[in-house]
């Protein structure tokens, strides 16, 4: 699960991230991440100044899947580039392609069942391996004589243990504090007379409060307006907040929620492919919705925005609920993409543990022998993937968990932001010297949303995309490129930034530079990448 969000001060009490992601009060030209530094001013990837050296080109059509939360397929500026199976026939409830999955016409859902229910909460994987060990462990003490086997997953367990403690200590103050805070603000509204909605900053600059909790709630309030923000972009924040730590505590975090039932599958049987339905929005699409925006959004069509690729269709695979993924449907989105037809997946998902790496390993070699390009998301933790790892990874691992090779076709991706100097790196991205290959932009990222609606969010899962709609530029423009020339080109074709970047280490801050932190030690150029592109097509007839 890679959520976007904000810190907010809660109550007075402390800052508690939500997901490890603050806004940003940089204003950004309109789709600033396709911008070009020395003809704009703004850190984007050139994506316009490399479709000036592609005039005249021809282009091949390039299928992309998206394995996500879920994609509004009929959005406005989405719907003219959704990929189609060619042979499926829309809702005969019948299988026309042979291929296990009934009436796949946009894609598929791995996380509903064949009578259209699915599924929209799950734990976190911590959440589903604790209550896995519990019966096992619960009353094994540290002095209690093991098998080696045993004893590596007691360690684990109490680490697991520990993690989630914290994390339920954390979700239950913020549902506490940000339900208090709604509250308040809820009975100022009342007070006025006035619907929340229709509260403006004079309100609050004018009200005066009666209570100690009214006062703090207005100082939150005043905090948290600016020029640029309304009244009502607050209170649409903070019911986020409400709603995500309600989630946590209800769902994420709750040993005793389990909705694979839903599903309807053999969990156990990490080999069972053909479950689930066809319907790729499911109950929340907004998460899918804005990554596929970024990726390829209809270019110059006078509406929205211009996502990166232009001859491009979005296959939505549902994978990820308002949760964690789950390894098996990881496994088998990915090898789903690849049957129906993917050159690129972009998987903006990730988590902390894992259940059954195996099977995305041998999903993830599957691809790869395939010729299919692998991108994923970082995280928005802020620590070095180096120490701290994020599934699913580019590492092959064998059952000790010790690295056995790594994917040749696989790019993670960290994120940047619009600023200069120490304000490039994104404050939440994830890093790492050998595990994070490149940046590109994830700050303030304007995309499509369901409903024919547009938003900026925030995270690795926008530089991701930023990422796969450049490789789709490099497979569709020259599709002789192997998915492994396709990441290499990215990565020699990188920005080198001579400024050093801001992480956070050991609860403080260091300087480094984006060599120090990732494999290319740059950011992502479009217009290099193609000038790189050409060059290497040259060389090699």
């Amino acid at each position: 699960m890679m959520r976007t969000w904000k810190q907010i001060a809660l109550l007075g009490i402390c800052f508690l991230p939500l997901c490890g992601i603050a806004q940003s009060n940089e204003t950004n030209p309109p789709n600033w991440y396709n911008l070009d530094y020395e003809a704009d001013g703004v850190r984007g990837i050139s994506t316009e100044k490399a479709y000036e050296l592609l005039t005249g080109k021809k282009s091949t059509p390039v299928v992309v899947g998206v394995l996500d939360g879920g994609i509004d397929y009929n959005h406005e500026d989405l719907k003219d580039v959704i990929w189609t199976n060619p042979k499926e026939v829309a809702s005969n409830g019948e299988d026309d392609d042979n291929n296990g999955y009934i009436d796949d016409l946009h894609g598929w859902n791995f996380i509903g069942n064949a009578d259209g229910e699915n599924v929209q909460y799950d734990n976190l994987e911590v959440t589903r391996l604790i209550r896995l060990y519990e019966p096992k462990y619960i009353s094994v003490l540290p002095s209690t004589p093991l098998r080696e086997e045993e004893r590596r997953e007691f360690v684990a367990y109490q680490r697991m243990i520990s993690d989630y403690t914290t994390k339920l200590d954390q979700a239950n103050f913020g549902n506490l504090n940000y339900g208090r805070l709604k509250e308040e603000i809820d009975a100022i509204a009342q007070s006025l007379s006035k619907d929340v909605k229709d509260i403006t900053k004079v309100d609050i600059d004018t009200f005066k409060p009666k209570t100690d909790r009214q006062k703090l709630a207005i100082r939150m309030t005043k905090r948290e307006l600016s020029d640029t923000k309304s009244f009502e972009d607050f209170y649409k924040e903070l019911e986020e907040g409400v709603d995500y730590y309600q989630a946590q505590v209800d769902y994420h975090l709750n040993k005793s929620f389990d909705s694979r039932h839903i599903v309807g599958d053999n969990y156990e049987n990490a080999d069972e492919r053909f479950y689930g339905n066809a319907d790729i929005k499911g109950p929340d699409a907004d998460h899918g919705t804005h990554v596929a925006g970024i990726i390829g959004a209809k270019r110059h069509n006078g509406i929205g925005i211009d996502g990166i690729a232009d001859n491009v269709k979005i296959m939505g695979v549902r994978i990820v609920p308002d949760g964690d993924e789950r390894d098996k449907d990881v496994a088998n989105g990915i090898r789903y993409a690849v049957d129906n037809g993917a050159k690129v997946i972009n998987m903006s998902f990730g988590k902390g543990y894992v259940y059954n790496k195996k099977t995305v390993d041998e999903a993830i070699k599957y691809a790869e022998q395939k010729d299919v390009l692998l991108v994923h998301a970082a995280g928005n933790d802020a620590k070095d993937n180096d120490l701290i790892k994020n599934y699913p990874m580019k590492y092959y691992t064998d059952s000790l968990d010790a690295v056995t090779g790594e994917a040749s076709n696989w790019i993670t991706v960290g994120a940047t932001s619009s600023g200069l100097d120490g304000d490039l790196l994104a404050e939440f991205s994830n890093y790492g010297y050998r595990s994070v290959d490149v940046f590109a932009p994830g700050v303030k990222i304007n995309s499509t949303m369901p409903e024919s609606a547009y938003k900026e969010q925030n995270g690795t899962s926008m530089a991701a995309p930023v990422v796969s709609g450049l490789a789709t530029i490099l497979r569709s423009y020259y599709p002789e490129l192997t998915a492994k020339e396709v990441k290499d080109i990215i990565l020699k074709s990188v920005t080198k930034v001579d400024e050093k970047v801001k992480i956070r280490v050991d609860g403080s801050t260091k300087k480094v530079y984006l060599d120090e932190i990732s494999v290319s030690g740059g950011i992502v150029n479009a217009k290099t990448a193609i000038e790189e592109a050409d060059r290497y097509v040259q060389e090699k007839k």
